[in-house]
């Protein structure tokens, strides 16, 4: 578990207009890829003490509908391995007996 400091916040967190009602937000992490895409990372914990990464992400399409649903299509499916393999990866492992 992350420290907190004194003042509430956390190592990680932005310390400024993004930390409010009980949320705190760190500095936004990018990845561009200019004129193609864009991810953008946010780390968050809520006033309940959970913690969350938010994520967007912008991606050109193809001007052409069918590439374009392709694109999405594979997108989608992209986004269901990398979600689930981040909800794996945070789930508590199981203890082994002695």
């Amino acid at each position: 578990m992350t420290r907190r400091p004194r003042d509430g916040h956390t190592e990680w967190c932005g310390k400024d207009h993004r930390c409010g009602l009980g949320e705190h937000r760190s500095d936004e992490i990018l990845v561009d890829v200019a004129g193609r895409s864009r991810a953008v990372l946010v780390r968050v914990r809520t006033a309940a003490g959970r913690e969350h990464a938010e994520v967007r992400i912008r991606v050109a399409l193809a001007p052409s509908e069918s590439a374009a649903r392709r694109q999405l299509v594979g997108l989608l499916g992209d986004l269901r391995e990398t979600v689930t393999r981040a909800a794996v990866a945070g789930r508590p492992r199981p203890r082994r007996a002695a």
